[in-house]
């Protein structure tokens, strides 16, 4: 095979059994609420009750990220008295795998 265009066609069935393989591999989710930047004195200056403005607005979707890499965006829900997080928007395949998204 010369190109992609000659490559076999995957096969469903097989292609889920694949993913079988790597169920069992943690991966570290986290969500992003935003960021900021401070000076050590500013952050030597923070006490209980300071508040820290951060660079997103309260009406924003929060980043999900898989590994460091942003995966999906969603908004905070409580679900039996913990926090929970529903999936708005899923990051397309190309960007994720790419690592365009990759946060450091």
């Amino acid at each position: 095979m010369s190109d992609m265009s000659e490559a076999p066609a995957r096969d469903p069935l097989t292609a889920g059994r694949n993913y079988r393989l790597l169920a069992d591999i943690p991966l570290r989710l986290s969500v992003e609420v935003g960021s900021t930047s401070l000076k050590l004195a500013e952050l030597m200056d923070l006490s209980e009750g300071s508040v820290v403005e951060l660079d997103r607005q309260a009406n924003e979707l929060l980043d999900i990220l898989v590994n460091g890499t942003l995966v999906a965006r969603g908004e905070v829900v409580t679900v039996g008295g913990k926090f929970g997080i529903r999936v708005i928007d899923v990051v397309a395949t190309e960007a994720r795998l790419s690592g365009i998204e990759r946060r450091t």
